[in-house]
């Protein structure tokens, strides 16, 4: 392990079956958070990962996938089936998603208290288990820096107004949000991604990082915007591109000893150009993970690779 900062990851595992043109299906173990803590893991961070696994063949799948990267697993093995997604990918590899979920986590403690907390995605919106993630977050983040990512999937979102609710709860809770420009879109129908990142600093976070596909990504600060291109690689699919920018967002935040104890005050004088260093782990991170099947993380060797290709931000 890198060192013995503790992270934790809170929310749903989905088995991802993969539909390409013209090949089988494939099943792969899937869901933001669970692509977070099993990235996490492979570039050497001691992680956690809070969920609920079906007792069945694709809970087993993912429990097996997360464990083979070290990622410590507590689950409070449900009756009900591991949540599935239909992933479909079209000619240029780009993910659309149907979805058979349900989300009812049990209240659990973690074995030791976190350092960092992150959440997101379905399991802060779909009750009745987000009530249950919402309590832990406001429980531990007295003693742990916390980060979110929408990851918004508008078929399991119900009510705009009410998601919108959930998720700026969620993101006043936060000391580092991310999420793409497509989830900002759909939460602010009319406003430019940088409106929206300016929305959310006002309500609490130190800092909002925003993904935009081919266009790269930005990171705003009270004051400042740090903007950086995608790096230029050949798109096999985007299933867990998003995921995999998290993960190397929070190991660059981590390395530059900005979550644990003390992080969210020093995440508060955070500048520019170690902002943009944080970007560059994270598109690398993604790079990596674009330019093969499924969603597969780099491990610290492989980052280290993909930096040597990232582009300079631009403050």
């Amino acid at each position: 392990m890198l060192d013995r900062l503790a992270l934790l990851v809170i929310g749903e595992c989905v088995a991802d079956i993969v539909r390409a043109p013209g090949a089988a299906d494939q099943v792969h173990a899937g869901g933001s958070p669970a692509n977070v803590a099993y990235g996490l893991a492979r570039l050497g961070r001691s992680t956690t990962f809070l969920t609920q696994l079906g007792q069945d063949a694709n809970g087993r799948l993912i429990g097996d996938h997360l464990a083979s990267a070290g990622v410590r697993v507590r689950t409070d093995r449900s009756s009900a089936p591991t949540p599935s997604a239909a992933v479909t990918l079209d000619d240029t590899g780009r993910a659309t998603y149907t979805f058979e979920i349900t989300w009812s986590l049990a209240p659990m403690a973690p074995e030791r208290p976190p350092h960092h907390v992150h959440t997101g995605s379905i399991a802060a919106v779909m009750e009745p288990g987000a009530a249950t993630v919402l309590a832990a977050v406001e429980s531990l983040r007295a003693a742990a820096t916390v980060s979110y990512d929408p990851n918004v999937r508008p078929e399991l979102m119900g009510d705009h107004a009410e998601a919108v609710g959930k998720v700026e709860r969620c993101v006043a809770l936060s000391d580092v949000v991310k999420a793409s420009d497509e989830d900002l879109a759909w939460l602010y129908p009319g406003e430019t991604p940088e409106e929206a990142a300016e929305r959310w600093l006002r309500s609490g976070p130190a800092v909002v990082l925003v993904t935009r596909g081919a266009d790269g990504a930005l990171a705003v600060l009270p004051g400042a915007t740090v903007s950086i291109d995608a790096v230029p690689v050949r798109v096999v699919d985007t299933v867990g591109a998003g995921d995999a920018f998290m993960s190397g967002t929070l190991h660059a935040l981590a390395a530059q000893g900005l979550l644990g104890e003390g992080g969210r005050a020093r995440l508060r004088s955070l500048d520019t150009e170690t902002l943009g260093d944080v970007l560059r782990h994270a598109v690398a991170s993604a790079a990596v993970t674009v330019a093969r099947a499924g969603a597969l993380p780099p491990d610290e060797e492989e980052l280290a690779a993909g930096l040597t290709g990232a582009p300079v931000p631009k403050a």
